[in-house]
Protein backbone atom coordinates (compact mmCIF):
# COMPACT_ATOMS: atom_id res chain seq x y z
CA UNK A 1 0.00 0.00 0.00
CA UNK A 2 1.29 3.70 -0.87
CA UNK A 3 2.04 5.48 2.82
CA UNK A 4 0.92 8.63 1.36
CA UNK A 5 -2.38 6.70 -0.48
CA UNK A 6 -5.38 9.48 0.99
CA UNK A 7 -9.10 9.60 0.41
CA UNK A 8 -10.54 12.95 -0.48
CA UNK A 9 -14.32 13.73 -1.46
CA UNK A 10 -14.31 10.27 -1.79
CA UNK A 11 -11.66 10.06 -4.75
CA UNK A 12 -8.79 8.14 -3.51
CA UNK A 13 -5.16 10.39 -4.02
CA UNK A 14 -1.62 8.93 -4.33
CA UNK A 15 -1.05 11.31 -2.09
CA UNK A 16 -2.30 14.15 0.32
CA UNK A 17 -0.51 17.32 -1.98
CA UNK A 18 -3.08 18.75 -4.41
CA UNK A 19 -2.10 21.96 -6.77
CA UNK A 20 -4.73 24.37 -6.23
CA UNK A 21 -6.36 26.51 -8.85
CA UNK A 22 -4.34 28.79 -10.67
CA UNK A 23 -2.54 29.38 -13.83
CA UNK A 24 -0.22 26.12 -13.38
CA UNK A 25 -3.41 24.20 -14.05
CA UNK A 26 -5.06 26.02 -17.00
CA UNK A 27 -3.52 23.66 -19.48
CA UNK A 28 -3.15 19.97 -20.45
CA UNK A 29 0.32 19.92 -20.74
CA UNK A 30 0.96 22.12 -17.73
CA UNK A 31 -1.36 19.21 -15.87
CA UNK A 32 0.80 16.45 -17.03
CA UNK A 33 4.42 17.54 -15.45
CA UNK A 34 2.29 18.66 -12.41
CA UNK A 35 1.41 14.80 -12.06
CA UNK A 36 4.78 14.04 -13.06
CA UNK A 37 6.15 16.09 -10.91
CA UNK A 38 4.23 14.04 -7.91
CA UNK A 39 0.75 16.11 -7.54
CA UNK A 40 -1.69 13.93 -5.86
CA UNK A 41 -4.77 15.70 -7.65
CA UNK A 42 -4.79 19.18 -9.77
CA UNK A 43 -7.65 21.92 -9.44
CA UNK A 44 -8.17 23.67 -12.51
CA UNK A 45 -7.89 27.39 -12.83
CA UNK A 46 -11.45 29.06 -11.40
CA UNK A 47 -14.35 29.57 -14.24
CA UNK A 48 -15.74 32.84 -13.14
CA UNK A 49 -19.55 33.37 -12.12
CA UNK A 50 -19.49 36.09 -14.36
CA UNK A 51 -18.18 34.10 -17.74
CA UNK A 52 -21.31 31.97 -17.45
CA UNK A 53 -23.83 34.22 -17.21
CA UNK A 54 -21.90 37.09 -20.02
CA UNK A 55 -22.30 33.98 -22.44
CA UNK A 56 -25.51 33.56 -21.67
CA UNK A 57 -26.27 36.89 -22.34
CA UNK A 58 -27.58 38.26 -18.81
CA UNK A 59 -24.33 39.50 -17.26
CA UNK A 60 -26.10 42.78 -18.07
CA UNK A 61 -29.01 42.15 -15.76
CA UNK A 62 -26.62 41.25 -12.90
CA UNK A 63 -24.22 44.38 -12.87
CA UNK A 64 -24.48 48.27 -12.95
CA UNK A 65 -21.33 48.39 -14.13
CA UNK A 66 -20.90 48.86 -17.76
CA UNK A 67 -17.16 48.71 -17.02
CA UNK A 68 -17.14 45.25 -15.81
CA UNK A 69 -18.88 44.22 -19.07
CA UNK A 70 -16.18 45.28 -20.66
CA UNK A 71 -13.46 43.56 -18.70
CA UNK A 72 -15.78 40.04 -18.74
CA UNK A 73 -16.01 40.58 -22.24
CA UNK A 74 -12.60 40.90 -23.18
CA UNK A 75 -11.58 37.99 -20.45
CA UNK A 76 -14.48 35.73 -21.88
CA UNK A 77 -13.15 36.15 -25.45
CA UNK A 78 -9.20 34.30 -24.25
CA UNK A 79 -10.96 32.21 -21.64
CA UNK A 80 -14.50 30.97 -23.14
CA UNK A 81 -16.96 28.55 -20.98
CA UNK A 82 -16.30 25.73 -23.85
CA UNK A 83 -12.59 25.88 -23.51
CA UNK A 84 -12.88 25.19 -20.18
CA UNK A 85 -15.45 22.22 -20.65
CA UNK A 86 -12.97 21.22 -23.06
CA UNK A 87 -9.80 21.63 -20.61
CA UNK A 88 -11.62 19.17 -18.30
CA UNK A 89 -12.48 16.54 -20.81
CA UNK A 90 -9.13 16.52 -22.69
CA UNK A 91 -7.16 16.49 -19.14
CA UNK A 92 -9.61 13.39 -17.76
CA UNK A 93 -8.33 11.88 -20.98
CA UNK A 94 -4.28 12.48 -20.35
CA UNK A 95 -3.93 12.04 -16.82
CA UNK A 96 -4.55 9.38 -14.24
CA UNK A 97 -4.83 12.04 -11.35
CA UNK A 98 -8.13 13.47 -9.65
CA UNK A 99 -9.36 16.50 -11.80
CA UNK A 100 -11.26 19.02 -9.73
CA UNK A 101 -12.88 21.68 -11.69
CA UNK A 102 -13.41 24.80 -9.86
CA UNK A 103 -16.22 27.95 -10.10
CA UNK A 104 -15.63 31.01 -8.09
CA UNK A 105 -18.71 32.69 -7.53
CA UNK A 106 -20.42 35.42 -5.63
CA UNK A 107 -24.62 34.26 -5.69
CA UNK A 108 -26.45 31.33 -5.69
CA UNK A 109 -28.46 31.69 -8.74
CA UNK A 110 -28.62 31.18 -12.31
CA UNK A 111 -25.74 29.81 -12.96
CA UNK A 112 -25.72 26.54 -11.16
CA UNK A 113 -27.47 24.58 -13.66
CA UNK A 114 -24.21 25.23 -15.87
CA UNK A 115 -22.40 22.85 -13.18
CA UNK A 116 -24.29 20.12 -14.99
CA UNK A 117 -22.07 20.48 -17.75
CA UNK A 118 -19.29 20.26 -15.50
CA UNK A 119 -20.01 17.05 -14.04
CA UNK A 120 -20.69 15.63 -17.47
CA UNK A 121 -17.14 17.11 -18.89
CA UNK A 122 -15.92 14.37 -16.67
CA UNK A 123 -14.50 16.27 -13.38
CA UNK A 124 -14.24 14.30 -11.12
CA UNK A 125 -15.21 16.84 -8.49
CA UNK A 126 -16.31 20.50 -8.36
CA UNK A 127 -14.61 22.93 -5.87
CA UNK A 128 -16.91 25.97 -5.48
CA UNK A 129 -14.82 29.39 -4.43
CA UNK A 130 -17.35 31.75 -3.34
CA UNK A 131 -16.73 34.99 -0.74
CA UNK A 132 -20.03 37.67 0.04
CA UNK A 133 -18.13 40.62 0.46
CA UNK A 134 -20.06 42.65 3.99
CA UNK A 135 -20.33 45.43 2.78
CA UNK A 136 -23.92 46.26 2.73
CA UNK A 137 -24.91 47.56 6.02
CA UNK A 138 -28.15 46.11 5.59
CA UNK A 139 -27.46 42.57 5.07
CA UNK A 140 -27.56 40.40 8.26
CA UNK A 141 -24.86 37.96 8.54
CA UNK A 142 -27.65 34.81 8.73
CA UNK A 143 -28.62 36.57 4.80
CA UNK A 144 -25.13 35.72 4.01
CA UNK A 145 -24.86 32.69 5.27
CA UNK A 146 -27.91 31.81 3.78
CA UNK A 147 -26.38 32.59 0.39
CA UNK A 148 -24.03 29.33 1.28
CA UNK A 149 -26.48 27.23 2.31
CA UNK A 150 -28.72 27.35 -0.84
CA UNK A 151 -25.93 27.38 -3.16
CA UNK A 152 -24.94 23.55 -1.25
CA UNK A 153 -28.44 22.78 -1.36
CA UNK A 154 -29.11 23.52 -5.05
CA UNK A 155 -25.69 21.98 -6.45
CA UNK A 156 -25.99 19.04 -4.77
CA UNK A 157 -29.25 18.26 -5.84
CA UNK A 158 -28.18 18.55 -9.60
CA UNK A 159 -25.04 16.94 -9.07
CA UNK A 160 -23.93 13.72 -8.52
CA UNK A 161 -19.86 14.35 -8.26
CA UNK A 162 -18.62 15.75 -5.15
CA UNK A 163 -18.31 19.25 -4.11
CA UNK A 164 -16.16 21.43 -1.78
CA UNK A 165 -16.37 25.02 -0.83
CA UNK A 166 -12.98 26.74 -0.34
CA UNK A 167 -14.01 29.29 2.08
CA UNK A 168 -12.89 32.49 4.17
CA UNK A 169 -12.37 32.72 7.95
CA UNK A 170 -14.38 35.23 7.98
CA UNK A 171 -17.85 33.71 9.59
CA UNK A 172 -18.88 34.58 13.66
CA UNK A 173 -19.43 30.59 14.03
CA UNK A 174 -16.85 28.87 12.15
CA UNK A 175 -17.87 25.39 13.05
CA UNK A 176 -21.54 25.84 13.32
CA UNK A 177 -21.19 27.12 9.71
CA UNK A 178 -19.49 24.59 8.12
CA UNK A 179 -21.77 21.72 10.10
CA UNK A 180 -24.84 23.75 8.40
CA UNK A 181 -23.34 23.94 4.95
CA UNK A 182 -23.32 20.38 5.12
CA UNK A 183 -20.78 19.53 1.76
CA UNK A 184 -18.21 16.66 1.51
CA UNK A 185 -15.81 18.97 1.89
CA UNK A 186 -14.50 22.52 3.10
CA UNK A 187 -10.90 24.32 2.11
CA UNK A 188 -9.70 26.38 4.53
CA UNK A 189 -9.03 29.24 3.75
CA UNK A 190 -9.12 30.97 0.29
CA UNK A 191 -6.73 33.93 -0.30
CA UNK A 192 -8.86 37.08 -1.28
CA UNK A 193 -7.51 39.76 -3.59
CA UNK A 194 -5.94 42.66 -1.07
CA UNK A 195 -5.86 46.18 -2.19
CA UNK A 196 -2.68 48.03 -1.59
CA UNK A 197 -1.77 52.04 -1.99
CA UNK A 198 0.85 54.00 -3.23
CA UNK A 199 2.21 56.31 -1.47
CA UNK A 200 4.03 58.39 -4.52
CA UNK A 201 1.92 57.64 -7.40
CA UNK A 202 -1.83 57.72 -5.03
CA UNK A 203 -2.65 54.78 -6.77
CA UNK A 204 -4.63 51.41 -5.92
CA UNK A 205 -2.83 48.59 -6.87
CA UNK A 206 -2.84 44.71 -5.49
CA UNK A 207 -0.94 43.25 -2.27
CA UNK A 208 1.31 40.25 -3.13
CA UNK A 209 -0.94 38.06 -4.54
CA UNK A 210 1.67 34.92 -3.38
CA UNK A 211 0.90 33.56 0.45
CA UNK A 212 4.28 33.19 2.92
CA UNK A 213 5.22 30.64 4.75
CA UNK A 214 3.32 32.07 8.25
CA UNK A 215 0.33 32.21 6.61
CA UNK A 216 -0.18 28.92 7.45
CA UNK A 217 -1.12 29.71 11.34
CA UNK A 218 -4.58 31.07 10.49
CA UNK A 219 -5.78 27.44 8.76
CA UNK A 220 -3.26 25.08 10.95
CA UNK A 221 -5.66 26.39 13.98
CA UNK A 222 -9.04 26.13 12.09
CA UNK A 223 -8.15 22.85 10.70
CA UNK A 224 -7.45 21.68 14.07
CA UNK A 225 -10.79 22.21 15.30
CA UNK A 226 -13.01 21.80 12.48
CA UNK A 227 -11.34 18.23 12.29
CA UNK A 228 -12.45 17.30 15.66
CA UNK A 229 -15.82 19.27 15.37
CA UNK A 230 -17.21 18.13 12.27
CA UNK A 231 -16.54 14.27 11.11
CA UNK A 232 -18.19 13.83 7.85
CA UNK A 233 -16.58 16.71 6.14
CA UNK A 234 -13.38 16.26 4.44
CA UNK A 235 -10.77 19.08 5.55
CA UNK A 236 -8.17 20.99 3.18
CA UNK A 237 -5.66 22.86 4.18
CA UNK A 238 -4.52 25.76 2.06
CA UNK A 239 -2.80 29.21 2.16
CA UNK A 240 0.74 29.57 3.48
CA UNK A 241 1.99 26.00 2.88
CA UNK A 242 5.24 26.12 1.34
CA UNK A 243 7.11 22.66 2.38
CA UNK A 244 6.88 19.33 3.63
CA UNK A 245 6.68 20.42 6.88
CA UNK A 246 4.05 22.80 6.55
CA UNK A 247 2.21 19.79 4.89
CA UNK A 248 2.87 17.56 8.01
CA UNK A 249 1.98 19.97 10.49
CA UNK A 250 -1.92 20.22 8.35
CA UNK A 251 -1.58 16.36 8.41
CA UNK A 252 -1.14 16.53 12.43
CA UNK A 253 -3.55 18.86 12.74
CA UNK A 254 -6.06 16.72 11.02
CA UNK A 255 -6.50 17.61 7.21
CA UNK A 256 -7.39 15.59 5.11
CA UNK A 257 -5.54 16.84 2.21
CA UNK A 258 -3.84 19.97 1.60
CA UNK A 259 -3.17 22.60 -1.45
CA UNK A 260 -0.18 24.23 -2.59
CA UNK A 261 0.23 26.82 -5.08
CA UNK A 262 2.36 29.88 -4.32
CA UNK A 263 5.37 27.70 -3.29
CA UNK A 264 5.18 26.36 -7.09
CA UNK A 265 5.64 29.63 -8.50
CA UNK A 266 8.37 30.90 -5.92
CA UNK A 267 10.58 27.53 -5.89
CA UNK A 268 9.15 26.17 -9.08
CA UNK A 269 7.46 22.35 -9.92
CA UNK A 270 10.69 20.55 -8.52
CA UNK A 271 9.14 21.98 -5.08
CA UNK A 272 6.09 19.29 -5.70
CA UNK A 273 8.93 16.19 -5.85
CA UNK A 274 10.74 17.98 -2.34
CA UNK A 275 7.77 18.19 -0.21
CA UNK A 276 7.14 14.67 -0.92
CA UNK A 277 9.96 13.12 -0.26
CA UNK A 278 10.50 15.40 2.98
CA UNK A 279 7.25 13.60 4.15
CA UNK A 280 8.44 10.02 3.57
CA UNK A 281 11.47 11.07 5.30
CA UNK A 282 9.45 12.37 8.68
CA UNK A 283 7.74 9.33 8.14
CA UNK A 284 10.75 6.86 8.19
CA UNK A 285 12.11 9.18 10.72
CA UNK A 286 9.02 8.59 13.11
CA UNK A 287 8.41 5.03 12.41
CA UNK A 288 5.10 5.64 10.68
CA UNK A 289 4.12 3.32 7.89
CA UNK A 290 1.46 5.39 6.39
CA UNK A 291 -0.15 8.72 7.01
CA UNK A 292 -3.77 7.70 8.39
CA UNK A 293 -0.91 6.48 11.74
CA UNK A 294 -0.58 10.35 12.59
CA UNK A 295 -3.27 12.48 10.97
CA UNK A 296 -5.31 14.29 13.64
CA UNK A 297 -2.82 13.37 16.19
CA UNK A 298 -2.08 17.17 17.06
CA UNK A 299 -5.92 17.62 16.24
CA UNK A 300 -8.31 19.87 19.40
CA UNK A 301 -9.58 16.25 20.22
CA UNK A 302 -6.80 14.60 20.52
CA UNK A 303 -4.07 16.67 22.68
CA UNK A 304 -4.16 17.17 26.30
CA UNK A 305 -4.96 20.80 26.63
CA UNK A 306 -6.90 22.13 24.00
CA UNK A 307 -7.20 25.57 24.91
CA UNK A 308 -3.72 25.72 22.71
CA UNK A 309 -6.29 26.48 20.05
CA UNK A 310 -8.03 28.89 21.79
CA UNK A 311 -7.46 32.51 22.75
CA UNK A 312 -6.02 31.89 26.27
CA UNK A 313 -2.76 30.46 24.72
CA UNK A 314 -2.90 33.99 23.16
CA UNK A 315 -2.53 35.53 26.28
CA UNK A 316 -0.37 32.87 28.25
CA UNK A 317 1.71 33.55 24.99
CA UNK A 318 1.69 37.11 25.62
CA UNK A 319 1.87 37.14 29.23
CA UNK A 320 6.00 35.84 29.01
CA UNK A 321 7.21 38.98 26.86
CA UNK A 322 8.47 41.22 29.01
Amino acid sequence: MNKLETTYLGLKLRNPVIVASSGLTNTVEKIKNLEAKGAGAVVLKSLFEEQIYFEAGKLASHTDYPEALDYVNFYTKNNSVQEYLDLIKNAKATVNIPVIASINCVSSKGWVDFAKKIELAGADALEVNVFVLPIDKSLTSDKIESIYFELAENLQKILSIPIAFKLSSHFSNLVGFVQKLNVPGVILFNRLYAPDIDIDTMKFGSADIFSSPSDIRNSLRWVGILSSKITKTDIAASTGIHDGKAVIKQLLAGATAVQVCSTLYKNGLDQLETIIKDIEKWMKTNGYNHIDEFRGKMSYNKIEDPQIYERSQFMKYFSSIQ
